[in-house]
């Protein structure tokens, strides 16, 4: 291969890796507030399906992607509050509660979204932050999707918040220790149901991203599983907002090498490339098996330092 070639190569991983990790990088921001409240939430690849239903309906009845994002936030926070709501019920657990709202996103989107598989929506536009060369492959690469830079601002607002404002301290403490949290006149459960719903909005950005941006269409088979993938991920960022971003990049540069190879035409194992993501998967959970580096960082009412 020549440097050429290479070179390509590299930028259409660094491009790929921005448009495919996006979705990873809101659900996992999601999925880590939600845990840092003490409450988990595996029914966010039902919220991430029927939140990129959403979003791609409203925009093409709107004609607006911006107004399809915000209704992609909204059916994400409506269905997590609806998680958030069961499980402060007595007796009833967060994983049985999640795998249902996972089932009903799921089952809900496929059976409203029937109409628009064959329409075409608004798309969100691109940051041409390649502008400057002359070379296409840097002016592809360099195409950013509008909301990545939204996506990085809010782990730097979840990571400043949880540790300097008063708000975080309040999640932190229902997620360490809902006994401090109750003796300081704090209610748990209203901590939680806020923290899944917002939570819920964040990863429902993801959905929107995408069916209004990569691949920027709507089909029953979008998500392939990026919400249950982001579980995963909190754990291996240790409920850090800004090693989600990380983590999510890592992620998204996985799912973009069958398709950089493709581009620079290699096609041989271009299946096999595109399992990368779910067997780095299976790679940071065996890795992460060890009860000492597990726990580093979680919340201790989670259940998983118990």
């Amino acid at each position: 291969m020549s440097d050429g070639a290479i070179g390509d190569l590299l930028l259409a991983v660094i491009g790929g890796a921005v448009r495919v990790g996006t979705p990873f990088l809101f659900v996992s921001l999601g999925e880590c507030l939600t845990e840092k409240s003490g409450r988990i939430n595996l029914g966010l690849e039902g919220v991430l399906v029927f939140s990129a239903m959403a979003g791609f309906g409203g925009a093409y009845l709107s004609g607006s992607p911006w107004l399809g994002v915000l209704l992609a936030g909204s059916c994400g926070a409506l269905l997590a509050l609806l998680h958030g709501l069961l499980c402060s019920l007595p007796r009833v657990s967060d994983i049985a509660t999640g795998i249902a709202l996972m089932l009903l996103g799921s089952g809900l989107a496929f059976y409203l979204g029937k109409p628009l598989i064959q329409p075409q929506a608004p798309q969100i536009p691109s940051l041409p932050l390649g502008a400057w060369s002359d070379s296409p492959a840097v002016q592809s690469a360099l195409a950013i999707n509008a909301l990545f830079p939204l996506g990085v601002a809010l782990a730097a607002l979840l990571a400043w918040g949880l540790r300097h404002t008063r708000w975080g301290l309040v999640v932190r403490m229902a997620g360490d220790s809902s006994d401090a949290a109750r003796a300081l006149g704090y209610s748990v459960s209203g901590v939680r149901i806020a923290a899944t719903t917002a939570g819920g909005f964040i990863a429902g950005l993801g959905g929107a991203s995408l069916s209004l941006y990569y691949p920027g269409s709507w089909n029953e088979g979008l998500s392939s599983g990026q919400g249950l993938i982001a579980v995963a991920l909190v754990i291996f960022a240790r409920w850090h907002p800004w090693r989600c971003l990380g983590a999510a990049l890592l992620f998204g540069g996985a799912g973009a090498i069958g398709p950089a190879l493709q581009s620079v035409g290699i096609s041989g194992g271009y299946y096999l490339f595109n399992a990368m993501p779910y067997v780095l998967t299976l790679a940071i959970l065996v890795a992460t098996c060890s009860p000492s580096r597990t726990l580093k960082g979680a919340p201790a009412e989670l259940g998983v330092s118990r």
